[in-house]
């Protein structure tokens, strides 16, 4: 390859230059750049790529997306138009599409990416082989967190001879994911830590776009499409398919419900490392109380069920424990109730009487949330909590609950538990515990599955 004469002039956008900026101090590890279409997401990490892969000869840099296709079909057709605009030509650089590398003259290599989730690579194996000298992952949202972890910690090629710290840019659209728990809302919050930062960048604030462009965003028909994608609105929701509205979410904590002397305790019991076991104590359908514990053992579990229960005057009748996995130990130990989500739906009779026909439901899982559903739009559930971090997270993975496939067989549905995580990043603790309240009003006619004990 012969050396080219490049001519590099950079006429940013003010949104994008305050993002130059981030890029090249010596604080910032990570940059969540966009929040709109239109913005000059993909132009900005490409120009960042291409320059620093410039000056830094033998440099490594991930370029990522979600699905490899759209990514060699958009992002990578960016990078190639910035190539052009510097004055890299195809006799400048080596595009190996078995490889899924550009390598440019100075030795530098551009590794293309698939950054999905696939069951046979939950751990993303095929990204940490590799060392990186910093990384760009186009449209985030579509990626897990977990990935975007396994990324962050590849990045420590040659750092220290170029005098670097490891940087990751990620674009997106506004998103309910892991963008929005770790960067736009403590930027909106004012405590996003000194590592990360966050740039808004909407179609607006781009002089080089198209009119026309701006124009079929704002015909946009999809109210929700057009928020996000145009306004850049990261609060507003309206799936079709969520059990939970936002105002329904944000009543939990306001609404006044009245409680009886019926005591009630639902605890979800951490299954993997990062899970939360959470305890919820109800004084009829308020929650008065919730513990949220780490990393605890099923033997610490009993314990504080035990202690909580008895200083609460709660009997173990009116314990509900979440027996998936580990929580079934719990269960025997305490003689307490037993949920299984898994298990046949339980037979609400007044229910369907009120209703006029039978309802069918996949599992108990999906009949508690249903249930859920059906009480907090009535007003008839609250949850009493000063805790801010615990209403987010309510709010969160109420906002995850949605229905699926109701129209194939009949069945009232839910998304699953593993979809929901790699959505949200999180198990769904709160929210589960929430659901549980819902078995003790239902008809406990005996079905294969629930314990009475």
């Amino acid at each position: 390859m012969q050396d080219p004469v490049l001519r590099i002039q950079l006429n940013p956008t003010i949104k994008q230059d305050k993002a130059w900026e981030y890029l090249h101090d010596n604080v910032t590890t990570e940059l969540l750049f966009g929040g709109g279409a239109g913005g000059g997401k993909s132009k900005l990490g490409c120009y960042w790529l291409t320059v620093s892969a410039l000056q830094y000869p033998e440099s490594r840099w991930l370029l990522g997306r979600s699905v490899l296709n759209t990514l060699k079909k958009s992002t990578l057709l960016t990078l190639f138009e910035v190539f052009k605009e510097f004055g890299l030509r195809r006799g400048n650089f080596t595009y190996n599409q078995q490889d899924n590398t550009v390598t440019i003259f100075n030795g530098s290599v551009i590794f293309l990416y698939d950054l999905a989730y696939y069951p046979s690579d939950p751990n993303y194996d095929r990204v940490g082989s590799t060392e990186f000298t910093g990384g760009f992952v186009d449209e985030a949202n579509q990626i897990t967190q977990k990935a975007k972890d396994v990324i962050k910690s590849r990045l420590r090629f040659k750092l220290t001879e170029f005098g670097l710290i490891p940087k990751l840019l990620l674009t997106c659209n506004p998103a309910k994911n892991y963008v929005y728990q770790e960067f736009y809302r403590p930027y909106k919050e004012g405590t996003l830590p000194p590592e990360k930062a966050f740039v808004q960048s909407l179609v607006t604030d781009n002089p080089y776009i198209s009119p026309s462009y701006i124009d079929s965003l704002r015909k946009m028909k999809d109210k929700t499409l057009r928020e996000r994608l145009l306004h850049g609105n990261w609060e507003y929701d309206d799936d079709p398919n969520a059990l939970f509205s936002i105002d329904v979410i944000t009543d939990l904590f306001t609404n006044t419900v009245d409680t009886s002397s019926e005591r009630y305790i639902t605890v979800d019991v951490a299954r993997f490392g990062d899970d939360k076991t959470v305890i919820m104590v109800w004084e009829g359908l308020k929650v008065v109380r919730i513990k949220v514990f780490e990393k605890l053992s099923t033997v610490e579990t009993e314990v504080e069920v035990r202690n909580i229960a008895a200083q609460e005057r709660v009997p173990m009748s009116h314990v509900l424990v979440d027996e998936d996995g580990v929580g079934g130990g719990v269960v025997d130990h305490l003689a307490c109730k037993g949920f299984v989500g898994a298990s046949s739906p339980i037979r609400d009779e007044q229910g369907e009487q009120n209703l006029g026909y039978k309802v069918n439901y996949q599992n108990m899982r999906s009949q508690a949330y249903y249930t859920l559903a059906e009480y907090a739009n009535q007003h008839k559930i609250a949850v009493s909590t000063e805790n801010t971090e615990y209403r987010q997270f309510i709010t969160e993975e109420l906002e995850q609950i949605k229905a699926k496939d109701a129209d194939v067989d009949g069945k009232l549905k839910i998304i699953g538990k593993d979809e929901i995580k790699e959505f949200l990043g999180r198990s769904t603790d709160f929210a589960d515990c929430l659901a549980m309240r819902m078995w003790f009003e239902l008809d406990k006619t005996p079905v294969p599955g629930i314990r009475l004990l």
